[in-house]
């Protein structure tokens, strides 16, 4: 409770600097984003943890893998439907509570799951983990752009960052908690939640702060001047590269164990590990791609991430096993960078709708990943997860169509 108690008295002096600042001043505050991406790590603690658990719970309930992909269904789906909704929301009347909200019911969710005894009750907690996850990521978004005074794209990275760490950090906390001491353990996770709501309410006090200290005044929105027909063409390309890295993110997030196990007959520890490694280097990539983003333009970024990384997909169901690991390393750095550049585009092309775009992209992002799991566990049944892989390893091609983006220059065009 030490750690929750310092970070909440930063984030109470950077509510008190922020509600005495100009209106007008630039200024990053850092506590915030920062409590904000440790938020955001403790939640995709608990929702990676799910996956992690995946191969525990396909024994103890001996379930298939289209049952594995109905599970992570459920949770992503669940947050995709309500994200939009909630950013549409949220952008009319914001709701700084509703951020320890979306987290109390990840708390309910993980008590669910430590107890569930069948198999219909899996698919509720990890429900109730994705209504969590809805509430927390479009505002908490909207409160990272607030805080990043102008530093948008650094103000994503950190922002995501600390998902990805989670992301990075579930498997591991499952391979060394739960996996050895069974399912009931889950319950301790609920303690990483209740850390969440703690911060989270002060973040909301700041949140609230400053909505109180900006009233009434015109909100300044930044207009590119670019035609409808472009914003909606680069949206739809923006959704359909999110698509490609969210599906092959998805087979990484569900099956990158069983493939593994599979192939080179690794145990269940080490294929834990080595997913540590794939999602590690995506919490790097996208440290990298935000700040890259704000120097070089986002379509660069984008260039990079999504096309840079086809020779490595295609590598990647033929390598050895020391090979594989190198490549799953460079493939979760380089595309993971593409999402702050993504988020931080969208915004630009519809400005003032913050919320809505982050719950479209963020819920889109979910829902595509759910939507991919359920399907390739389908595949895996009737065909194989190494062929799973090698359908995959194409996606990145779609990367091409960033030809079809606007440039950093007709951005800022006023």
């Amino acid at each position: 409770m030490t750690a929750s108690a310092d970070t909440g008295s930063c984030v109470e002096e950077a509510m008190a600097d922020a509600v005495a600042r100009p209106a007008g001043a630039e200024t990053t505050i850092l506590p915030i984003i920062f409590a904000v991406s440790f938020c955001h790590m403790l939640n995709d603690i608990m929702q990676s943890m799910i996956a992690a658990i995946y191969p525990m719970l396909k024994a103890d309930y001996n379930l298939d893998f289209w049952q594995i992909g109905i599970l992570t269904l459920a949770f992503q789906c669940t947050a995709s439907l309500l994200q939009p909704v909630i950013g549409m929301i949220t952008d009319k009347k914001p709701f700084p509570y509703s951020l320890p909200f979306g987290m109390a019911s990840t708390f309910i969710g993980l008590f669910v799951l430590a107890s569930a005894g069948s198999y219909g009750m899996l698919v509720f907690a990890a429900s109730l983990v994705g209504i969590g996850s809805a509430v927390f990521h479009p505002e908490s978004s909207r409160v990272a752009r607030l805080a990043a005074g102008g530093r948008y794209g650094f103000a994503q990275s950190v922002f995501q960052v600390g998902g990805n760490l989670g992301q990075a950090l579930g498997p591991l906390l499952a391979a060394f908690i739960i996996v050895p001491q069974g399912q009931a353990s889950v319950a301790w996770f609920s303690l990483a939640a209740m850390l969440g709501i703690i911060v989270l309410s002060r973040v909301a006090r700041w949140y609230k702060a400053h909505m109180i200290a900006n009233a009434g005044r015109k909100r300044q929105q930044h207009a590119h001047g670019l035609p409808r027909r472009v914003v909606m063409t680069a949206l739809a390309v923006l959704v359909i590269l999110t698509f490609s890295k969210n599906i092959y993110m998805a087979s990484i997030g569900s099956y990158y164990t069983f493939f593994v196990i599979e192939r080179f007959g690794v145990s269940v520890q080490q294929s834990q590990i080595m997913l540590f490694v794939f999602l590690g280097a995506s919490a790097a990539g996208l440290l990298v791609g935000g700040p890259m983003g704000d120097r070089f333009g986002s379509k660069v970024v984008i260039w990079f991430s999504i096309l840079g990384v086809l020779p490595f997909t295609l590598a990647m169901p033929y390598a050895s096993l020391p090979v594989v690991i190198v490549l799953s390393g460079i493939i979760g750095f380089v595309m993971a960078s593409s999402f702050p550049a993504i988020i931080v585009m969208a915004q630009e092309l519809v400005p003032g709708r913050v919320g809505l775009i982050a719950g479209v992209f963020f819920g889109f992002a979910f829902g595509m990943g759910g939507i991919a799991a359920a399907f390739l566990g389908i595949l895996a049944d009737r065909h194989g997860i190494v062929t799973v892989y090698t359908i995959c390893s194409v996606l990145p091609a779609l990367g091409l169509l960033t030809i079809f983006l606007p440039g950093r220059r007709a951005l800022r065009a006023a």
